[in-house]
């Protein structure tokens, strides 16, 4: 438990501190957000406003995790990072690179558009198949390794066992699903961080309880079989604390945003802690503002290329209900209030199985 409190405290401390910093620098190097012509007029005023700030909260999340490991080893009680933890800060640096490149490219472009679909596909591509492919592999003691080729709902579905090459794919379309969810829900002030930092809140409380009823200490019907449970909450932990730290600067009027480099890495996060947790159908509950987001875009474009009409007045559909008349902070606070209702169904979800013994 304290591992976790150090973990949220230094990188919500690193993350508040550091950010300034970052805002300083990328203001004097220019690296000035565009912004979409066709979007919200309101927006226009932002042009130019520091983007990347998503360097911050990769950097503060890895230094939180770390520095929380360092505290329990000169206490003499650590194990030392977990292989699962690891996977997971992989997945999620690895996807922060992708965005980074992309926000560089747009900033030199001095347009929108950064990585064409085609390089951003393959960047996301490389470091999917890495993470599947490791997550098979460094088993515990018990057999146990970080990601599991059964599909998941609270616990792993044994009827439903995936052959790697499937797994691999599987993995994939989670990880790309995550990643665009979250850059969608990116549009607005404070917006994916807040929702971000709930998410990822909800998986250190699912995490610590599945340390506290591990079926190694717990063998149980209703125990959790999950590879280094209590390291995830750390991870989960730090990043959170990153989240809340940026969102002191990034809440409306935002004075830097986190880019693709924010929203790639954060979504990395919470597909790769939805698959080592074995919550990968749970996840789409307690992301579902995520979620919500990613299908209004592919709803906009499947009745526009098939009626050649909008279901929104713009997509994705926080947008929409800026072009509605509602203020940007309207939208920004009941939009964190849908994910902090979908972020408490989760949690009910998750604890309501348990109760039911493993929903047997």
């Amino acid at each position: 438990m304290i591992s976790i409190l150090i973990a949220a405290s230094v990188g919500l401390l690193v993350s508040i501190l550091f950010t300034p910093y970052l805002i300083r620098v990328f203001s004097r190097q220019g690296f000035g957000q565009e912004i979409r012509e066709e979007g919200p007029q309101g927006h226009k005023s932002k042009r130019g406003t520091p983007t990347m700030g998503g360097v911050g909260i990769v950097i503060s999340m890895v230094v939180g995790y770390f520095v929380a490991h360092l505290v329990d080893w000169m206490r003499g009680n650590g194990e030392g990072p977990s292989a699962s933890a690891l996977l997971v800060l992989f997945l999620g640096v690895g996807l922060g690179i992708v965005g980074f490149l992309d926000d560089f490219i747009k900033i030199r472009k001095q347009r929108n558009l950064g990585l064409n679909k085609t390089a951003k596909t393959v960047g996301q591509v490389i470091v999917g198949i890495a993470f599947a492919v490791l997550a098979l592999q460094f088993a515990d003691e018990n057999g146990l390794t970080p990601a599991s080729q059964n599909l998941s709902y609270v616990r792993d579905v044994e009827l439903i066992v995936l052959p790697i090459p499937i797994f691999v794919i599987f993995t994939l379309v989670v990880i790309s699903g995550w990643s665009n969810a979250v850059n969608f829900t990116d549009g607005l002030d404070g917006l994916a961080g807040g929702a971000s930092a709930m998410v990822l809140a909800t998986y250190v409380v699912i995490s610590f309880w599945q340390a506290r009823l591990s079926c190694d200490l717990s063998p149980t019907a209703a125990c959790y079989n999950v590879r280094d449970p209590l390291d995830l909450a750390v991870v989960a932990a730090a990043a959170a604390g990153a989240c809340v730290g940026f969102l002191w600067w990034n809440a409306a009027p935002a004075k830097i945003f986190m880019g693709d480099t924010g929203s790639l890495a954060l979504g990395g996060l919470v597909a790769g802690l939805s698959m080592t947790t074995r919550t990968e159908l749970l996840a789409i509950v307690i992301g579902g503002l995520f979620m919500v987001e990613m299908i209004s875009v592919v709803l906009q474009i499947a009745v526009f290329r098939t009626t050649r009409r909008r279901l929104f007045r713009m997509a994705p559909f926080h947008h929409h209900f800026e072009l509605a008349g509602w203020a940007e902070t309207t939208v920004i606070i009941r939009f964190w209030l849908l994910s902090a209702i979908c972020c408490m169904f989760g949690l009910g979800l998750f604890y309501s199985e348990q109760l039911t013994g493993g929903g047997g």
